[in-house]
């Protein structure tokens, strides 16, 4: 059934008549004059739909173009399709394919938007935009990226983090390091330049990153040896005397007693806790690395057979060299510290349980930390570090030394001990040899590296008297 305003056929239908438009209509068709017509819908909530199209003839035939539909869209709207469609006839133009060509060039417009702003944010992507990318997909250390993401919270995102990647220069970066050298940090600015040009190297090869960098990589116009002071040496070439291994003997053994209360109670204070000076004397004894000690399980520790197993998760990769398990024999020294650290720490998992317990082992460089504290003179810090006790109660010589230096003290003694090269390197769980050595030649020297042990841990006990 076809229905007419109530002002007569061939005048327009108003909103508020359409707006009272009931149920009893649906199915209804509504003219609106000048080939404009509506269809009444109700859709599944009782809403009203009329869905308007204008008839025109293309080729000898009916056909319809879609105006659009009420409520949805204005009644002005709808009639102003229509206009156009009867314009485009004018033109000899089908209205059908005139309304798909501006839908068209309405969403290429739409497209150029959206390609401009993505260019637009691509631009001006910053380095903390790059670090955050790249600490997720680019780089994975064997702390979780833990170090690296405190030295960039700490040295480079506050500096540079808000600088555009096609904007940074080797000024933005040689300023930082500048600055962390100024503070005596020569290291920290060694290793940081090595990470911030390896973030550079992996966004250099990857998009968005690539196009930003098209100038090159700023990295490599850092020359760090010239930043860095004449003398430093990533290096450490520290070897600690015979006198200067008694006096660190000394400087463990000094204690002192505080009163604490009223009662005459008191605390023995000494330099560092027990459990760090028996850490020190293995690194000694047995050339380990600090962490591999620190991490260590009593699972690992065989007092009968008097070996210590070091997993192949817990060592440092060297070079071309695989992870791979290493066995320390034990000497009488070497035992009897592990036996003292047993009855201080025997009753958990750890040799050297965290503070919390339930929190696993101590961190890797909380020893360090503690030695460096207790030789404060040697350091060119600006502050004081909160709850850090620092002092000079370990200082032995004119230089300062560090857990990884009675490693390399206690190899130096084993050579003057008349034992091999090969030997002292096994020992300390360096690659020996060519790869094709490493395939071919297994035999392991397990007794001469015992012998070689035991030679150190005399050596030792003859030192310490």
């Amino acid at each position: 059934m076809t229905r007419y305003p109530k002002a007569g056929k061939g005048r327009k239908w108003s909103v508020k008549e359409l707006e009272a438009i009931t149920s009893d209509w649906r199915g209804d068709t509504l003219s609106d004059g000048d080939g404009l017509s509506g269809q009444v819908r109700f859709n599944s909530t009782g809403g009203l739909l009329i869905p308007f199209r204008y008839a025109f003839k293309w080729e000898g035939k009916v056909n319809w173009f879609y105006c659009g539909s009420f409520p949805a869209n204005e009644l002005s709207d709808i009639r102003q399709a229509r206009d156009d469609a009867r314009e485009s006839l004018r033109q000899g133009v089908d209205p059908r394919v005139s309304k798909t060509a501006n839908k068209i060039e309405s969403r290429n417009a739409v497209s150029e938007v959206i390609q401009r702003e993505e260019k637009r944010k691509a631009d001006a992507l910053t380095i903390k935009d790059m670090f955050d990318a790249w600490v997720v997909d680019g780089v994975r250390r064997k702390d979780c990226n833990k170090y690296i993401i405190q030295t960039f919270n700490k040295y480079v995102i506050p500096a540079i983090g808000r600088v555009e990647v096609r904007n940074l220069d080797e000024r933005n970066l040689s300023k930082i390091y500048k600055e962390i050298v100024a503070n005596g940090k020569n290291t920290t600015a060694f290793e940081l330049s090595k990470d911030v040009k390896q973030m550079l190297v992996w966004a250099e090869k990857r998009k968005p990153w690539r196009s930003l960098m098209i100038e090159g990589n700023p990295a490599d116009l850092v020359e760090i040896n010239k930043i860095l002071p004449p003398d430093f040496t990533k290096i450490r070439e520290r070897v600690l005397s015979e006198d200067e291994i008694k006096k660190l003997k000394g400087a463990f053994d000094n204690t002192t007693k505080n009163y604490v209360t009223a009662k005459n109670k008191y605390a023995v204070e000494r330099p560092v806790k027990k459990e760090v000076q028996h850490a020190m004397w293995l690194c000694l004894s047995t050339l380990c690395r600090i962490g591999e000690l620190l991490m260590a399980e009593w699972t690992h520790v065989n007092f009968e057979k008097r070996t210590w197993f070091i997993p192949a998760g817990n060592t440092k990769k060297n070079g071309r060299r695989k992870q791979t398990d290493h066995t320390v024999y034990l000497s009488e020294f070497a035992m009897a510290h592990f036996m003292a650290l047993k009855e201080l720490t025997g009753d958990t998992k750890w040799i050297f349980p965290a503070r919390y317990k339930d929190k696993g082992h101590v961190c890797v460089k909380s020893a360090s930390k503690l030695i460096g504290d207790r030789q404060i003179k040697f350091k060119r810090r600006t502050k004081k570090l909160q709850c850090r006790v620092e002092n000079n109660s370990l200082v032995v010589g004119d230089e300062e030394w560090t857990p990884h230096d009675l490693r390399t003290t206690g190899a130096t003694m084993m050579q003057q001990l008349d034992v091999t090269r090969e030997v002292i390197n096994l020992c300390q769980h360096h690659a020996v040899g060519s790869q094709v050595d490493r395939h071919y030649l297994l035999h392991d020297y397990k007794d001469k590296q015992k012998d070689a042990w035991d030679k150190l841990g005399i050596k030792i006990c003859k030192i310490l008297g």
